[in-house]
């Protein structure tokens, strides 16, 4: 029926277990957004990576991090303030962003990293 809803897409949860095998192993970029239940603009930016992750599956890894129950992640990559979303490639560290991204900024990064235009870190600005 036309009122009928589509079920909603969400991101991949990344926990303190799962992080090697799903991100540092990853060999697509990933972008992995940290976040709370309780944080306002966490609850704005969630909607828009549950979009990426659908429309970047098979070309990006895009997932979630809830700080609140992965605590040694949030320890090991100092996130001092939410959302936090991070960018990994090749197994590695790249990028961090703090506080809310518009979607088109993230699509452009999530691009270039798809386009190989960050393949060599050397080469990357500081």
């Amino acid at each position: 029926m036309f009122w009928k809803k589509k079920e909603k897409h969400h991101a991949p949860q990344v926990t303190d277990h799962t992080f090697n095998d799903l991100v540092t192993n990853s060999e697509l970029p990933v972008l992995i957004d940290f976040y709370a239940d309780w944080c306002g603009p966490c609850k704005v930016l969630g909607p828009i990576i549950d979009e990426l992750s659908l429309e970047y599956q098979g070309r990006a890894y895009v997932a979630k991090v809830n700080t609140q129950t992965n605590p040694q992640l949030s320890s090991h990559f100092k996130i001092k303030s939410i959302p936090t979303l991070m960018i990994f490639h090749q197994g590695q560290f790249r990028e961090k962003f703090n506080g809310l991204i518009p979607k088109p900024n993230l699509e452009e990064i999530l691009d270039e990293y798809i386009s190989g235009q960050h393949d060599n870190p050397a080469l990357e600005e500081e």
